[in-house]
């Protein structure tokens, strides 16, 4: 047997495990996750499935059941203990049943402290630090209202009056500005002291603080792995922080401070980022600051893609943004200063129409490159020696798939199963489903098929950008389904993107998932998930429904109605395709 067979003979055994008709009464919750929940909201939901031809009662309430044996139930507690008995009666008679209970306590509003003490220190940015000359440090402390706050034996905090929304007393904040030569900074944590009356408290910072040395050499260090990121600011959410974008590997960076696990890099006089540590190698004292005048530009062409070549010494951080109406790539290359006195443009570069530069501060040299046709196609910036590349993607000559390769991504899978709906089927088993289903569509289409997995087996997303920036695709479509805490109101279907320039294909593939009749979650931009972070190929993320959701559930288990999802996708993929092709 095959890897493709066995792949498809596992997937029809997880798909049929949740579904099959079950004359027995059982109850399977997938919320609340364990027996006994102490909550803070009096909204609760119990979600899960029971057999198809149940019924199903909650503390001797009839409750609906979907036609695939889910339910999912709106419970409104007391404050106190909340018990629900969950029943379930077969058709014959027979009967299962579950307590499941939630301790409800609303969350009490904050008290000032009352005894002379300190309830909490808090220092932003969060982390341990390692800090400049110039940086600034926030405190924040709650204490006995009517003290004196000081950090570090000098530095005085000023509490807050009570007014507006700052409605509790003992609330002590101030930023400090850190000194050269600092005696603050030791390295270590801070003490905090509390004066009140002729009683004293001390604490320290939960976190350390270190002072660069400011007639030290700069700290320089060089990109590491397949693929670095620099992140704009210290922000997090399940996503990440938000991203800049990604670099080439052995970029030199000038290194300024540390928060956390995060280095702060100088890219700009008046411009900072973050990166991961373990995606930079610290070089030796005594390297210069990365800086470097430009030499000969060309632009040029080959069979399949254009080119612009600039000539640096040294390999200089830099950030890409697409822009529309007209379209075209503007490449900021950092530390970089104009001595080009020439750009070299052949005829054999089909697609770039013009290539021009500003110096729009001392440090940033922008490039503006114009493209022909109104529609992104990608490009990919990467380093040559120290001549920064770029390369452009031409459109595809002609509408229609055919000839065209397209990756298929199915999210998640193996120890990754992402959300799970009522009935206990995974998010990994159904993108599967519909990722064979679109392949099978694609492949009717004339079109290449790259798939991300063809299997229950588990890719991890860095591997997948990697992947497919070297297998070049035409375009990218990544399968999901998404959740929410809401399974009753919330469902219907979205399309994601994070390039401006690549908005259009998922437009089009929205408005043909909207034909099917579904809610309308929204084409949402910006967005930094991993797969829509690279610009080397238009792509999108598709989050098909809520599994969350058990009418979308039922439709997603449904193989017709899953048939009808990946035609939906083909169509918008050949409506994105022959749109840009009429714009040339």
């Amino acid at each position: 047997m095959n890897k493709w067979s066995g792949g498809i003979m596992l997937l029809a055994v997880m798909l049929a495990t949740p579904s099959l008709a079950q004359d027995k009464s059982f109850i399977r919750l997938t919320q609340p996750g364990r027996q006994n929940s102490s909550v803070t909201t009096a909204r609760q939901f119990l979600v899960g499935s029971t057999c198809k031809g149940c019924s199903l009662y909650v503390n001797d309430e009839l409750q609906k059941v979907y036609p695939t044996g889910a339910f999912a139930i709106e419970v409104e507690l007391d404050e106190g203990n909340n018990p629900f008995e969950i029943k379930s009666l077969g058709p014959g008679g027979d009967s299962s049943s579950r307590t499941v209970s939630f301790s409800y306590h609303p969350p009490q509003e904050p008290v000032p402290v009352t005894s002379v003490n300190i309830a909490y220190i808090q220092t932003f940015p969060e982390g341990n630090l390692t800090v400049a000359p110039g940086d600034l440090i926030k405190f924040r402390v709650k204490a006995i209202p009517g003290g004196t706050i000081t950090v570090g034996h000098h530095f005085k905090l000023t509490e807050l009056p009570v007014s507006g929304s700052q409605t509790m007393p003992g609330i002590y904040q101030g930023t400090y500005t850190v000194q050269c030569s600092d005696p603050m900074i030791t390295g270590g944590a801070l003490p905090v002291v509390l004066q009140s009356g002729d009683q004293q408290i001390r604490r320290n910072t939960t976190y350390s603080f270190t002072l660069t040395d400011p007639q030290a050499q700069p700290v320089i260090g060089k990109t590491t792995g397949d693929a670095p990121f620099l992140k704009y600011g210290l922000g997090e959410d399940r996503l990440g922080g938000a991203k800049i974008g990604y670099l080439d590997t052995a970029v030199l960076l000038n290194i300024t401070g540390k928060v956390g696990t995060d280095y702060r890099v100088k890219l700009a006089k008046n411009l900072n980022a973050y990166i991961p540590q373990d995606q930079v190698k610290l070089l030796p004292p005594g390297n210069f600051a990365p800086s470097s005048l430009s030499n000969s530009w060309r632009v040029w062409g080959d069979e399949r893609f254009d080119y612009v070549t600039i000539s640096f010494a040294q390999k200089l951080p830099y950030r890409t943004t697409q822009e529309i109406a007209p379209a075209r790539i503007v490449l900021d290359v950092f530390g970089a200063t104009a001595n080009t006195n020439w750009v070299t443009q052949l005829e054999n570069a089909k697609e770039i129409k013009n290539v021009y530069y500003e110096q729009v501060e001392d440090d940033v040299l922008r490039v503006h490159i114009e493209l022909k046709h109104a529609q992104h196609w990608g490009y990919q910036v990467y380093y040559s020696g120290s001549a920064l590349t770029v390369k452009v993607k031409r459109p595809p000559a002609k509408p229609g798939l055919a000839k065209l390769t397209i990756a298929v991504d199915a999210g998640h899978g193996g120890s990754n199963s992402g959300a799970r709906g009522p009935t206990g089927v995974y998010e990994k088993e159904m993108t599967l489903a519909v990722a064979i289903q679109l392949q099978k569509a694609l492949l009717a289409e004339g079109a290449k098929v790259l798939m991300t997995r063809v299997n229950d087996s588990y890719v991890d997303n860095n591997y997948r950008i990697v992947s497919y920036r070297d297998k070049d695709p035409d375009l990218l479509v990544s399968i999901h389904l998404n959740s929410a805490g809401d399974p009753i109101r919330v469902k219907g279907t979205s399309t994601f993107y994070k390039h401006i320039g690549f908005r259009p294909l998922s437009q089009h593939i929205y408005k043909h998932l909207l034909d099917l009749g579904l809610k309308e979650y929204g084409n949402i931009g910006s967005f930094n998930f991993a797969l829509n972070s690279p610009t080397e190929y238009p792509n999108v993320l598709v989050e098909t429904l809520f599994l969350s959701n058990p009418e979308d559930e039922m439709l997603i288990l449904d193989p017709g109605f899953r048939k009808q999802l990946a035609d939906k996708i083909v169509l918008g993929l050949k409506d994105f395709v022959a749109a840009g092709v009429a714009m040339q």
